[in-house]
This record gives structure tokens, C-alpha cells and sequence, in this order.
């Protein structure tokens, strides 16, 4: 694995509401917009072959609520993100990108960095994260068959369709993390999993998350 001293001062951004990386996670991507497929042979030039994952801050909207902007508008960025390795990729007839990115390391956002490259860049720090670059992680207080209970009425409810087999074998980690990239909570939401400091926060904030949507509730009750 990649190891600290690797990860530079300065990544590329990729702002993208609702995508949430988590290291030791793999995350695909499509990528068609000109600026991000620079940002790709930019990146397959460096060592690390390094793109960091980024929210944008809600915006007010028209209606007075919040949302996250659309990824081509030059908003505000998350405080936390998190960077992942370029670990395979494969262009289409019309020339677009299909990328996978394995998570590394969450970062800080310290600011961003002006240039010349048509996609945005940001000066990061490191530090508080060095459980990331660690190894798996585990959940000493995981009830899993309470967790797979929460988590089938969730699905149905949804009306979403899994390898149930799969999830019962899956270990702590990779459970925990690929439910909280994969199940659509708002990019808010996505963002308190990203920030969660363990695995034993993350799983409690995504049983709140889908405990909250099973009841009916709305993200403004949930932000009271």
C-alpha cells in the first residue's frame, strides 16, 4: 500500500455531490467532461496516480433550501475528502473513461491551489488520518444480525434487490463502507459517513440514517 510519505501536498480535486470514497474502498467513475479526462492523463503521468474525491458545500437553492451544486459549478468545497489510487481504466469508442479509484487516504482541505490546469486543485494535509493508511479496520461492538435485520426492511422499503449471501460473508469493513457508498442518502449525509473518525461511527450513523428514512423522515427534521 501506498505509505504517507507518498502522498503529495497538492492532489487533484474532483468535486462530485453524492460520490463518497473510503480508504480500502473501490469507487467506479465515468468521465466525459474535457477538464476531467486532462485531470486522468495528468494523473496517469504521476507516480501516485492520485485523485482526491470531494463534496461541494450546499448551496442555497431558489426555495431557500440547501442543496450541493452541480460538479461543473466553481463552488465552495467539503473541509474533508478522500483520495484514491487510478487502478484501472479503460476508454470507450467515443473516448470517454471508465476508472476505478481504490481509497487511500481521507484529507484536509487546506485551500485551493490556483494554476493552469482546466480542473481544480487543492492544497491538503494528512494529518489525522493515519488510521487510514492502516490495516483493516473492525467493529468490536457489531451486532450483525441486528444490522442485516435494519438493513433487509431498509431494501424493501426501497425496493432495492442485493446478494444477501454475499453481505453475510462480507467482513465489518468492507460491509459497513460499501453500504455507505452505495445506499443514495443525500450528499450531506454521505458526508457525516466520510467524517465518521471509526468504523464503530460510521455503522452507528448509517443505522441512523436508515432507521430516520424507515420512519419517514425528512433531512430538514434530521438537521434539527
Amino acid at each position: 500500500m501506498i505509505q504517507n510519505p507518498d502522498l503529495p501536498e497538492v492532489i487533484p480535486v474532483f468535486p462530485l455531490p453524492g460520490a463518497l470514497l473510503l480508504p480500502r474502498a473501490r469507487l467506479p467513475l465515468h468521465l466525459f467532461e474535457p477538464r476531467y479526462l486532462q485531470m486522468l492523463d495528468d494523473c496517469l503521468k504521476t507516480p501516485g496516480r492520485l485523485i482526491g474525491m470531494i463534496q461541494p458545500q450546499p448551496q442555497p437553492r431558489s426555495d431557500g433550501t440547501d442543496g450541493a451544486e452541480a460538479a461543473d459549478t466553481p463552488s465552495a468545497l467539503q473541509r474533508i475528502g478522500c483520495v484514491g489510487r487510478v487502478t484501472q481504466f479503460s476508454e470507450t469508442e467515443d473516448g470517454r473513461y471508465m476508472i476505478t479509484l481504490a481509497g487511500l487516504s481521507r484529507f484536509r482541505l487546506i485551500e485551493e491551489v490556483e494554476g493552469f490546469t482546466p480542473y481544480r486543485r487543492a492544497k491538503v494535509s494528512w494529518e489525522g488520518f493515519g488510521r487510514d493508511l492502516g490495516p483493516t479496520e473492525t467493529d468490536p461492538e457489531f451486532d450483525r444480525a441486528s444490522f442485516l435485520n435494519l438493513l433487509s426492511q431498509f431494501f424493501a422499503a426501497e425496493e432495492l434487490q442485493t446478494d444477501w449471501e454475499s453481505l453475510k460473508e462480507a467482513d465489518d469493513e468492507l460491509l459497513i463502507n460499501s453500504l455507505s457508498m452505495l445506499l443514495g442518502f443525500d450528499p450531506e449525509d454521505k458526508q457525516a459517513l466520510l467524517e465518521a473518525p471509526s468504523l464503530s461511527t460510521r455503522r452507528e450513523t448509517l443505522v441512523t440514517l436508515m432507521e430516520f428514512t424507515l420512519r419517514g423522515g425528512s433531512n430538514d427534521e434530521m438537521l434539527q
